[in-house]
């Protein structure tokens, strides 16, 4: 990330953080106040981007234990755990067979 894109994204989350709208003239005024040069383009692409989010909402879901995706199969897998082993345990033997099958090997 560039110094110029940096200095727009802290702008954008002190305006968050103070409750201030996001648009692209608070963003400037803010990395202008910085000391940043920042090229004018950067300010409204950053006010697009953010506009209708809540940064809040966005980061909160970060810090929050369990946010994070919830691993495939979840309690169906928990339930009928058991039950699938054996079977999944069949099916990786015939898929190995199928590659002896062929007649010829890696090394031949």
């Amino acid at each position: 990330m560039s110094t110029a894109e940096l200095a727009v994204t802290y702008a954008a989350l002190i305006l968050q953080d103070g409750d201030v709208e996001i648009n692209a003239d608070n963003l400037q005024t803010l990395v202008k106040k910085a000391g940043v040069t920042v090229e004018p383009v950067w300010f409204n692409i950053f006010a697009k981007a953010l506009e209708g989010q809540d940064l809040k909402e966005l980061l909160g879901g970060f810090s929050q234990p369990g946010a994070g995706a919830a691993p495939v199969g979840g309690a169906a897998a928990a339930a009928g755990g058991a039950a699938d082993a054996p079977a999944a345990e069949e099916k990786k033997e015939e898929e190995e067979e199928s590659d002896e099958d062929m007649g010829f090997g890696l090394f031949d």
